[in-house]
């Protein structure tokens, strides 16, 4: 299996607008609001979006998740843990299916509106290494999010 992104089972008969390069030269693969609804965060308040996507990726890969830079410049807005780490494990674990959250804080003071089908955040596959000497042999992630505590 090679790298992608698929639409969780639940949802595999809603319109969903799957990730996309903006550019021919963009890291990043748009992911949009797929409800039908806008998506809003208020200032000093937090907010979660689904984005009834889920991402295979090869062992040695990870899919990190970045806001888009106008959300981060314009509104303040940025992601509660920084940058969201897709580990290749999570897809289809038996939590959610692998589907892929954002969580919105904004530290701004004007509100954040995205709108259906607008692109709010950005996700970028990257490969990474190992230390000298992992052997590490354990599990692989059985849960959803918050699973590896």
């Amino acid at each position: 299996m090679s790298r992608g992104f698929q639409i969780v089972k639940d949802f595999a008969n809603k319109e969903i607008k799957m990730p996309k390069r903006g550019t021919a030269l963009s890291a990043g693969y748009d992911f949009f609001n797929n409800s039908d609804e806008d998506f809003i965060v208020q200032p000093g308040q937090i907010n979660t979006i689904r984005t009834y996507i889920k991402s295979y990726m090869l062992d040695d890969e990870v899919l990190k998740i970045y806001p888009r830079s106008s959300i981060g410049f314009k509104f303040t807005t940025v992601l509660v843990n920084s940058v969201g780490i897709i580990d290749a494990d999570y897809y289809e674990n038996e939590n959610n299916d692998g589907e892929i959250f954002i969580r919105f804080i904004n530290h701004g003071n004007k509100e954040l509106v995205v709108q259906p089908g607008e692109a709010l955040a950005q996700g970028i596959f990257q490969k990474y290494l190992l230390a000298d000497g992992d052997n590490f042999s354990g599990e692989l992630r059985s849960g959803g999010i918050g699973s590896t505590n």
